[in-house]
């Protein structure tokens, strides 16, 4: 349950942080993730067939 309470917690800080940026900034880094969790999704899945 904690863990839970913690990770709401911090989705709600980024969220804040997110709103006082400008849109632009807040879409580059959201590809920016959306690029390297895609990235580490394609290593992961390699790395277990082998």
């Amino acid at each position: 349950m904690i863990v839970l309470v913690a990770a709401l917690l911090l989705m709600g800080v980024m969220l804040g942080a997110v709103v006082q940026l400008p849109a632009s900034v807040s879409l580059v880094a959201a590809a920016v993730i959306g690029c390297w969790l895609l990235v580490f999704a394609v290593r992961e899945r390699r790395s277990r067939r082998n």
